[in-house]
This record gives structure tokens, sequence and C-alpha cells, in this order.
């Protein structure tokens, strides 16, 4: 772990449920990419959010667990390897009852232009406040 880390705790609704009885894997992703957004909310400068964008390049989930209507999830999460050009970012998705992983992820993430959509490189000040 590079970085330090971001928690944020969600509810598991009932839109969350699938025909298995259980949150739909597209809720997991949904997660991993509002627990991100919420860190980089949290750290980044007014500045850094107004003039870089991200765009997510790759995605890889597993799943470990289901979790079930009703369940109280921790969305933990922090950046790997961080360059001009890509932020490596990993959660964890935990049942708060149990502490069980339910899943866990690595996102590879390119920052962007928010006007053009071009991919922009990340100061070394903005990279390092996500960095230990």
């Amino acid at each position: 772990m590079s970085s330090t880390t971001f928690e944020m705790t969600v509810s598991v609704l009932p839109d969350d449920i699938d025909e298995q009885n259980h949150v739909n894997n597209t809720v997991y992703l949904r997660w991993v990419q509002e627990v991100a957004t919420a860190h980089w909310r949290a750290i980044a400068s007014v500045e850094a959010q107004e003039t870089i964008g991200w765009v997510v390049l790759r995605h890889e989930i597993d799943y470990k667990a289901p979790a079930a209507h009703g369940d109280q999830i921790t969305l933990r999460t922090w950046v790997g390897k961080a360059t001009r050009l890509t932020f490596e970012r990993f959660t964890e998705i935990r049942r708060d009852s149990d502490g069980l992983l339910l899943s866990n992820a690595r996102t590879l993430w390119c920052p962007i232009h928010p006007q053009s959509g071009r991919p922009a490189r990340v100061p070394p000040e903005v990279r390092a406040q996500f960095s230990i």
C-alpha cells in the first residue's frame, strides 16, 4: 500500500438486490467509483478538481462473498502507483457486522482535461497529496 486510506460507509438498498437476492455485481462497481470520487473530492484542492477529470482505463474486481439488503458496508480505498498519466487505485469492500471481505478491486484511472477529454498530466504536488 503506498498511500493513506479513505473510507466511507454505505447501506445496501432494495434496488441494489438482484434475482439471486444479493447485491448485484454492478453495484460493487458503482461503489468502487463512488469511493474513488469521494476520496478525490475530500483531498484534492478546488483548483485540481476544476482542472483534472478522471476516466477509467481498467477495472479488476474479485467477488468474495455476497452482501444482502440491510447490510452496512465499508468502502476503503487507497492509491497505489501514481504516475503523471495514471493512478492505480485499490478498493476493499467489507460488511460492517462481521468485517468479512466481500470484494476487492484494482482500478486504473487516467487523468483528463475536463474540457477536451484528452489525457492530462497530474502535477507532482497533486500526486504527493495521495501518497504517504
